[in-house]
């Protein structure tokens, strides 16, 4: 079976140092077992979208050589994808309209306890759609930290599908497009470690092959903090990448020698997928990188 792996930025705004690590990290993978890259914007999010973000992504990427397969998927484009398997599901009662509030949710002690499950609501404009979990995951096995424990309460949670305002839920669309796609294994953030357990038992509702899972260290600034975008870390160079591109590979746990930080930027990516291995990977989850070849 071919190897299939992907990167899949929100365009909320350029790419950061923490996203170089996350596209590279799943560059690696890919190429390194002669696989497909593919790239998906995930703007579900339009209040949080930046303009021109996801041109800007794209081109970033190629500046740092990160050449993708096939041509990019944007979800935007996919509504009425997701909307014909939410339809299919408040059919069949496999999903069902949830009028419960954040704050009513809290008081059931932060966790959905199925309020809504059997009313049969009908849909007023002001209701989420609810996932009925026939198929809690209360752990799962990732390749490089081996088995992670899910919170029962969490595990066997109702999950919200689609949002009170409209606005699919990012578990539902990164499923369904990953298995559009063919996606065999994600490697991606360690941010995103805590949702994986809900997106394998949306594999098992959809009688879907598991896929394979590798979550990468996740970088935090000085204060402690995720590098993210949310937390105005800067935009990555795109006029000069090589000394970004080095310090996000050490951080990857690569060891370039003084010959492989000499070459150009073509070079350096054509060694790391020559060189990649997931056992090179870093134990810890967060790591504070230390930024000694670029000016970040």
């Amino acid at each position: 079976m071919t190897y299939i792996g992907r990167f899949a930025p929100s365009p909320s705004g350029p790419l950061h140092f923490g996203s170089l690590v996350a596209a590279l990290g799943s560059y690696f993978q890919a190429r390194s077992q002669r696989g497909k890259w593919l790239v998906r914007i995930e703007d579900l999010d339009p209040p949080r979208e930046v303009k021109g973000a996801a041109d800007l992504i794209l081109r970033t990427l190629e500046a740092y050589h990160l050449d993708w397969d096939d041509d990019v998927v944007y979800q935007s484009h996919r509504h009425a994808v997701y909307q014909a398997q939410l339809d299919s599901w408040l059919s069949s009662g496999q999903a069902y309209y949830c009028r419960c509030t954040r704050k009513q949710v809290k008081a059931m002690g932060g966790f959905y306890t199925g309020n809504c499950r059997d009313k049969k609501l009908i849909n007023d404009g002001n209701c989420a759609i609810r996932l009925l979990m026939t198929h809690p995951v209360e752990s799962f096995d990732d390749r490089k930290h081996g088995q992670f424990s899910v919170p029962p309460e969490l595990a066997r949670e109702d999950f919200i599908v689609k949002r009170r305002d409209g606005l699919f839920a990012y578990n539902l669309a990164v499923v369904i497009d990953d298995i559009a796609q063919g996606v065999t294994e994600v490697v991606r953030g360690a941010d995103l470690i805590e949702p994986t357990g809900r997106q394998i038992s949306l594999y098992h509702i959809l009688n879907q092959p598991l896929i394979n899972y590798i979550h990468l260290p996740l970088a935090l600034d000085k204060s402690g903090q995720k590098l993210s975008k949310q937390n105005h870390a800067p935009a990555i160079d795109l006029k000069q990448p090589k000394p970004t591109l080095i310090d996000a590979m050490q951080f990857l746990g690569f060891e370039l020698n003084k010959e492989i930080k000499q070459s150009n930027v073509r070079e350096i990516i054509d060694w790391g997928i020559a060189n990649w291995r997931i056992e090179q990977l870093p134990d810890a989850t967060e790591i504070t990188p230390r930024f000694s070849n670029s000016s970040l």
